[in-house]
């Protein structure tokens, strides 16, 4: 008997055990990130970021824009205000940059990284302390045996994704 009664509770304690980690990891799958107080902090102004590099790849501009306004748009309660934001999100793409990584034993470039630098001010009108200037930055590489211009909108979009996550977290996940 002791040993059904053992077996019983050590099956009731791993099936709680279960229950109790699967919980939890659904509270914690659900989390986005943002800790914003709705109460005090209403709308959000996204001015657009002009590309300031030396290289330009036009695309890039929209690509980026679109994604930064769609992640606040998909994370937050925030309206989006042209003017007037109580958060205000500006910069400009600074940097747009490759650089050889890789040599290969015949001596040209193997590898190459690419990477885009974007500069931000933030400005909290509800909170100043929380206003920053500061430069994000993401790199890629891809094979030098493919022409940038093949893989190139990919890798932006990437790059963006990253760039607009690091922004996203900077000034909303207060991390």
């Amino acid at each position: 008997m002791d040993s059904k009664r053992s077996d019983k509770m050590l099956k009731t304690g791993l099936l709680c055990g279960l229950i109790f980690l699967l919980s939890s990891c659904a509270i914690s799958y659900k989390f986005n990130g943002a800790s914003i107080d709705y109460t005090k902090t209403k709308t959000i102004q996204i001015d657009p970021f002009p590309i300031r590099s030396t290289y330009v790849w036009a695309p890039m501009q929209s690509i980026f824009n679109n994604k930064l306004t769609d992640l606040y748009a998909q994370q937050t309660k925030l309206k989006q205000v042209k003017r007037g934001g109580d958060l205000v999100v500006a910069g400009e793409i600074t940097g747009f940059d490759q650089f050889n990584k890789g040599v290969s034993a015949d001596g040209y470039s193997s590898q190459v990284q690419l990477k885009m630098t974007v500069n931000v001010r933030f400005t909290n009108t509800k909170n100043h302390k929380e206003d920053f200037e500061r430069q994000f930055s993401a790199t890629t590489e891809y094979d030098a045996s493919q022409q940038l211009i093949a893989v190139q909108e990919e890798l932006v979009t990437q790059m963006t994704k990253d760039i607009c996550e690091q922004i996203f977290n900077a000034t909303v996940a207060n991390w």
